[in-house]
């Protein structure tokens, strides 16, 4: 137990060399390599190797790389053949002022509901042009996409979390309608959203960082620090727009293709890539060989990314074989009075996550723990899950090396730094709230 819980060192040498220096990529590997060091001591080299094999081998890790490097390829090509334009000036006759825009981003955010990279891409994707018009400061597109795809995924029961928690909870008697009658009871999510809705319509303050990100945009017009800037960006200064169409039917193919295929973005992903060759060659918009070097192009601007999250894998990967997530597990798993279980639930599964950065496996870890206990002292299963469902969208909302943030760097440029900066002082406040509700339910079942 002592060895295991010392696993979370490098985590937490990571969140604090970040926070300090802005610095994602210097953190990440300084972090990684005390993790072996740890793990194996002066054998530390063979294991750092076999333990980047190991991070190349995880199917987790392979679908972030493949969709972050897809989706960057696939952005590349509309923007360069204006087909991003072409919808971003139907957007505009809809997104009249900061105000308005925010509150379309907000929507669209809660459209797009299926998947969290998903939605953290193509939100931004779609948003960033429009948002730097009205002059919003990227960090502030960034907390919108990042609220809007964690909280609404869990909020909505046909998403892939929902059906993954469903999937999960079959096994201890927890089916669709307990899942189902947890929503109303997911409290953090629901305040977050609606916290996010106010703060863009400026009925609820601007915060820490997302202050001084206004003060900046006010004081020299840059929406975004060119120090803070994570990705390579396409200068579309000098290109026209296209027919939105060009645009739409490729979003729609990528939407379509992942529900037929039972929630496969990356299938998605590919006839997306597929409906855009057959659009844009015909149109001669693009050549074969231009549309395959914008689209490698595009891909590669996301390599230094690409490289922190490798980084942060190794990490994760030694921390877990140091007995880490066990260990936590093991110190929630106390029983506690039913008054306080709702509470201690989603305060616990919150804290795991965000120094875990696991979310679909803290579910799976979660369930055995908590179910058990609400069965043992009278607590209906929805509310235990709505407990859970809520922590995990709260750790993966504000953790700086979660799998959330990545993509919403990838599609904004603003760094896992920045974002988590900015977003901190609102999940507290939205996890103050819920953890009072929290306990609230919990006092009205013990009577």
């Amino acid at each position: 137990m002592g060895h295991s819980i010392l696993g979370g060192i490098p985590i937490l040498l990571f969140i604090v060399i970040t926070v300090i220096t802005k610095k994602t990529a210097l953190s990440a590997w300084i972090s990684s390599l005390l993790a072996i060091i740890m793990l194996k001591g002066i054998h530390f080299i063979p294991e750092y190797i076999q333990t980047m094999y190991d991070v190349l081998s995880d199917n987790s890790f392979q679908l972030l790389l493949i969709v972050a490097m897809g989706f960057s390829g696939i952005a590349a090509v509309l923007e360069k053949s204006g087909a991003m334009l072409g919808f971003q000036n139907i957007l505009r006759k809809v997104c009249k002022n900061r105000r308005s825009t925010l509150f379309f981003t907000w929507i669209l955010g809660g459209i797009i509901f299926i998947d969290d990279y998903l939605n953290a891409l193509a939100v931004s994707a779609s948003m960033k042009g429009i948002s730097d018009n009205y002059k919003i400061p990227r960090e502030h597109l960034a907390y919108t996409t990042n609220c809007m795809g964690a909280c609404v995924c869990v909020l909505v029961p046909i998403s892939s979390w929902a059906a993954f928690a469903v999937g999960i909870g079959a096994a201890y008697n927890v089916g669709p309608n307990d899942y189902l009658q947890a929503i109303p009871f997911m409290f953090y999510p629901i305040t977050s959203i609606i916290l996010c809705l106010l703060t863009g319509f400026d009925l609820f303050p601007k915060i820490g960082a997302l202050k001084k990100a206004y003060l900046r945009v006010q004081t020299n017009g840059n929406v975004l620090d060119n120090q803070d800037c994570n990705v390579k960006e396409i200068d579309t200064r000098s290109l026209k727009a296209t027919s939105p169409w060009n645009f739409l039917i490729p979003v729609g193919v990528l939407i379509i293709g992942m529900i037929l295929a039972d929630s496969d973005l990356v299938v998605g992903m590919i006839l997306a890539i597929v409906s855009m060759f057959f659009l844009f060659v015909p149109q001669k918009i693009f050549k074969v060989d231009s549309f395959l070097e914008t689209f490698t192009s595009g891909m590669s601007a996301v390599l230094p990314l690409i490289l922190n999250i490798f980084a942060v894998y190794i990490m994760e990967n030694a921390s877990a074989k140091m007995g880490f997530m066990d260990a936590l597990a093991q110190l929630i798993s106390t029983h506690f009075p039913k008054v306080i279980l709702p509470m201690m639930a989603f305060i616990s599964v919150a804290a795991i996550t965000f120094f875990a950065a696991s979310f679909w496996a803290l579910i799976v870890i979660s369930y055995p723990i908590f179910i058990p206990m609400a069965t043992a002292t009278g607590i209906p299963a929805y509310i235990i899950i709505a407990a859970i469902m809520s922590g995990v969208a709260l750790g993966s909302q504000s953790c700086l090396y979660s799998d959330a943030i990545f993509m919403v760097s990838a599609g904004t440029g603003v760094s896992n730094a920045r974002q988590f900066e900015v977003v901190l002082p609102y999940t507290i406040i939205g996890a103050a709230f819920a953890s009072v509700l929290f306990l609230v339910v919990g006092i009205r079942l013990a009577m």
